[in-house]
């Protein structure tokens, strides 16, 4: 069983702003090193960076926190080194510094997601795209050797964890997801043993375009389409896809094809049309 680790600051008033947490990369090979960056407003002011792993409580709607190795007594670097990691863990970061001590609130927390975890469990997304409209029907399903699922909701933001009976509705191993309204969130899958399966990262967006790419990680040498998807109406003009912020097509095809996926395919992609531009989702590569 988990240990939470409380984390008291002595003479904590007033509190410092938030500060930010970033991490890379954000998605990851299974055992390789995770580098975060622990960001205040004033960094030249002394500050020493606490780390924590946050992790959803198994049985409540809340977020428990463990200090990181080395974190216990702070660290003037505001970078750390998670070596290792296997399974998606979230993590977050505050500092204090002064005479009497100042402290930070918790930054906002940020996941890093395995792209080739092994495991028994898994997570499919049906439709399998990774961006979806408000009032589209999107289900989440369970599959493995197991007859009590939790699909639970890790949100990007600083919001507590939750499952599906909070914003879907639970029908044996699928979740149906309610699309009323807008969110960015990772979802999981967790079997009545404890295990727990792959992760994947949903958007819903009120808008009147969407990215259709795949919500899961794509196998090298795989081919795979991604597509343009407007609302209500069709492509009359160029379409623009974007990789990593750049152009990498702009004609009047809506659809933009990989015959054979690599490495250097990784990465952020959206697509834009007449003034108007869909978020932007990750392709990860395994």
């Amino acid at each position: 069983s988990t240990i939470n680790t409380c984390f008291h600051l002595k003479n904590h008033f007033p509190i410092e702003p938030r500060p930010v947490l970033t991490v890379s990369p954000s998605w990851l090979s299974a055992g390789a090193s995770v580098t975060l960056n622990c960001r205040v407003k004033d960094p030249s002011a002394g500050w020493k960076f606490y780390r924590f792993k946050t992790f959803p409580h198994p049985s409540y709607n809340f977020y428990s926190y463990e200090l990181l190795p080395g974190s216990s007594s702070g660290t003037e670097q505001d970078f750390y080194i998670v070596h290792g990691q296997i399974h998606i863990a979230g993590y977050r970061c505050r500092a204090r510094r002064g005479d009497p001590k100042y402290s930070t609130y918790y930054s906002e927390p940020k996941f890093v997601l395995s792209a080739d975890i092994h495991s028994s469990v898994s997570l499919t997304v049906s439709p399998d795209r990774a961006q979806h409209f408000t009032s589209d029907s999107v289900s989440l399903s369970c599959e493995g050797n197991s007859t009590e699922w939790t699909v639970r909701r890790l949100l990007t933001e600083d919001r507590y964890p939750s499952v599906c009976s909070y914003w879907g509705t639970m029908n044996g191993s699928t979740c149906n997801i309610n699309t009323d309204s807008t969110s960015d969130a990772v979802y999981r899958c967790e079997s009545g043993s404890g295990e727990f399966s792959n992760a994947v990262n949903i958007t819903v967006q009120d808008g009147d375009m969407i990215l259709l790419s795949p919500a899961r990680p794509v196998t090298e040498g795989h081919s795979v389409s991604l597509s343009c998807k407007l609302r209500s109406q069709t492509f009359d003009s160029i379409v623009f896809f974007y990789h990593n912020e750049k152009v990498i097509q702009n004609d009047s095809r809506w659809e933009l094809n990989i015959s054979a996926v690599s490495k250097s395919d990784e990465g952020f992609y959206k697509c834009h049309h007449s003034g108007q531009e869909s978020a932007q989702s990750l392709m990860s590569v395994q």
